[in-house]
């Protein structure tokens, strides 16, 4: 797919999936999977240190030393032969595991929606609204609420942006595997604890892929406008 119409095709899937999940019920029918009104707790405990552990902090902690070694290690052996073949994947990625986090944090303060464990049908005091709603006139909002979308989870589908480092098909299927495996693993332990919906880790995971096509999409034409001025 080009990668304009990637841009395109992922904006439209964005938009789509907001609607879909803003007017159906899929959200609240599939996390009440997940809580049990009778003890009003969650399928897991928050605080139950090993998962915690691996789904959480261990795993936030090792993608950002991930990161800060990926940043080094381009600096030092940026003009290094070996190293030409992936230059333009690792700035990719490396852009990608920033930005795609630092929109989706910044979407989260803007929306002031809240967490699943903050609902009234769930033992909180926030009434459930859609991104586009307004809270009832009723309702005093003392604080804003980030929430919206998963910010957890876009560390992990960052790395889809991994698809443009490796050279075989073979290599690109299993990097966007991993990345899939990882951003869901992040978003459904976030969701049995309460913390998020299934739209909140859906849409999360489309906006990685549309912040990842932008940057690849820039990448591409500033690439191309360097190889027309060594022509001229």
């Amino acid at each position: 797919m080009g990668r304009t119409k990637n841009i395109w095709f992922s904006t439209v899937a964005l938009v789509v999936a907001i609607v879909f999940f803003g007017l159906s019920g899929t959200d609240i029918w599939v996390e009440n999977h997940f809580f049990n009104p009778a003890t009003h707790q969650w399928i897991l405990d928050r605080d139950e240190p090993v998962l915690k552990f691996l789904f959480y902090d261990g795993i936030k902690r090792l993608l950002i030393i991930l990161n800060v070694l990926a940043i080094i290690g381009l600096i030092v052996w940026w003009k290094k032969p070996f190293l030409a073949l992936y230059r333009k994947g690792a700035v990719i990625v490396i852009l990608s595991s920033i930005l795609v986090p630092v929109i989706v944090g910044s979407f989260k303060a803007l929306t002031n929606i809240p967490c699943p464990k903050h609902l009234e049908i769930y033992g909180g005091s926030y009434p459930h609204t859609c991104v586009w709603e307004k809270y009832p006139s009723t309702f005093c909002n003392h604080k804003r609420i980030k929430c919206w979308p998963a910010g957890h989870a876009s560390g992990g589908f960052a790395l889809l942006s991994l698809i443009y480092l490796f050279r075989t098909r073979r290599a690109k299927i299993a990097a966007g595997s991993f990345a899939m495996a990882l951003g869901w693993s992040m978003g459904t332990y976030k969701m049995l604890i309460g913390d998020h919906f299934l739209s909140h880790t859906v849409i999360t995971m489309i906006m990685a892929w549309l912040i990842i096509s932008v940057i690849v999409y820039l990448a591409d034409l500033l690439e191309h406008r360097r190889s027309r001025s060594k022509m001229v």
